[in-house]
C-alpha cells in the first residue's frame, strides 16, 4: 500500500486504518455502537492491513481530526433529526409533515435477515402470525422474498402477500425491536454466523454416488415431505439422462474420453433421445456400428449398465470441473448469452 494510493481509498478502508492506529479500547468502544454486519466488515477489513506508510496514517489522522473539528459539521445530524421528529410529533403525525418516504429513508433495516438462508428463515416464519410475517419478509430483497414465500404453506402465502401490500409506515423502534427478538431467536437454531455442514450441496453429492434405485427411492419422499427441496436437489445433481443436457461440441469432447465398451452398456437401456444424441456427435460410421452392437448385445446386468452410466457421469463431471464443458441444469442462469 503506497502513499500515493491514498486518494484510491474507500471509507470502508480508511475506517480499517483509523481503529487500527487508535487501537483495541477505542476500537471496542466504537463496535459497541455499530451493527453487526458493519463489524464484520471493519474486522475484514483491518485484517487485510499490515504494513501502512506513516504519511498514509497520518493523513487518516489528520482528516479524522477535520472532520470532527468542523464546527459546522453535525455527526449523525440526519438520523438524530428522524427520531427527534418521531418521538415529538409521533408516528401519524411525523407522517404527515415530513411525508412517509422521509421519514422511513435511511431507517433501520432486519439486519438479522442477512445473516440467515431463506429455508432456516421459512421454518422460523411458519408458525408466526401473518402480520408479523409480513411485516419480516417486506425487509427481504425481491428474488429471498420470493425465495422464502415459496415455502410458506399455501394457506398462509396469500395472506402474507396482501398484508406485506397493506403495509404503510414502520417506525425505526419497532423495526430495531423486531431485529433484536429475530437475532436472538435465530441463534437458538444455531442459523447464525456458524459454520455450514449440511445443505443441498451435500445431499445431491451424496445421491449421485448411490445406485439409482436407493437414489430414485430417497428423492420420491423428499418429493413427497418437501417438493421445494426436491427440486433444489435435482438442480444441483447430475445423473446419466441429464448429459442430454451437454451441448454437441461437450458431447463430443465427453465421448472422445468414454472407451466404446463402457458406451455400449451404458446405452443398454438409455431413452432414445439419449441415444440419437450421441449418434449425432460421432461420424455416421462409428454410429452405425455402435446400434449394430446394441441390437446384437444380449443380456446385461441392471448393476453392470448403471456402473457404466456413472463412470460416464464421473467423467462428465470432471470435464465440466476443469472448464472442458457446460451442463446446462435448467433455468435461465445456464443460458448461454
Amino acid at each position: 500500500m503506497s502513499y500515493e494510493a491514498y486518494g484510491e481509498m474507500t471509507g470502508l478502508e480508511k475506517a480499517a486504518l483509523l481503529l487500527n492506529v487508535l487501537g483495541n479500547q477505542v476500537t471496542a468502544q466504537v463496535f459497541k455502537k455499530m451493527k453487526d454486519n458493519d463489524v464484520k466488515r471493519l474486522v475484514s477489513a483491518m485484517g487485510s492491513i499490515s504494513k501502512v506508510p506513516i504519511p498514509m496514517v497520518k493523513q487518516v489522522l489528520e482528516d479524522f481530526y477535520t472532520e470532527i473539528a468542523e464546527e459546522d459539521t453535525l455527526i449523525f445530524g440526519q438520523a438524530m433529526g428522524r427520531e427527534f421528529v418521531l418521538q415529538t410529533l409521533g408516528e401519524e403525525r411525523a407522517k404527515t409533515v415530513l411525508g412517509q418516504l422521509s421519514v422511513v429513508e435511511g431507517s433501520r433495516t432486519l439486519e438479522a435477515l442477512e445473516l440467515v438462508d431463506s429455508r432456516t428463515l421459512s421454518n422460523f416464519l411458519v408458525n408466526e402470525h401473518p402480520q408479523t410475517i409480513a411485516l419480516i419478509m417486506a425487509h427481504l430483497e425481491a428474488d429471498k422474498k420470493c425465495d422464502v414465500l415459496k415455502r410458506l404453506p399455501e394457506g398462509i402465502q396469500t395472506e402474507v402477500v396482501l398484508r406485506i401490500s397493506s403495509l404503510d409506515f414502520i417506525s425505526p423502534s419497532l423495526i430495531a425491536q423486531v431485529d433484536e427478538v429475530l437475532k436472538q431467536e435465530l441463534a437458538t437454531l444455531g442459523s447464525i454466523d456458524t459454520q455450514q455442514l449440511g445443505g443441498v450441496l451435500p445431499i445431491a453429492e451424496m445421491l449421485n454416488s448411490m445406485d439409482k434405485a436407493a437414489e430414485q427411492n430417497i428423492m420420491a419422499r423428499v418429493e413427497e415431505k418437501d417438493p421445494q427441496l426436491a427440486e433444489e436437489i435435482r438442480k444441483l445433481m447430475f445423473v446419466f439422462e441429464d448429459i442430454i443436457f451437454i451441448d454437441d461440441r461437450g458431447m463430443q469432447v465427453l465421448l472422445k474420453e468414454v472407451p466404446n465398451e463402457k458406451l455400449t452398456v451404458a446405452l443398454k437401456t438409455a431413452p432414445e433421445e439419449i441415444k440419437e444424441k450421441i449418434f449425432k456427435n460421432i461420424s455416421k460410421r462409428a454410429a452405425d456400428l455402435l446400434r449394430e452392437d446394441l441390437e446384437a448385445m444380449g443380456p446385461v446386468r441392471l448393476s453392470d449398465v448403471e456402473g457404466a452410466q456413472q463412470e460416464i457421469v464421473n467423467v462428465a463431471k470432471r470435464l465440466e470441473a476443469e472448464g472442458k464443458i457446460m451442463i446446462s441444469r435448467g433455468g435461465d442462469a445456464d443460458a448461454l448469452v
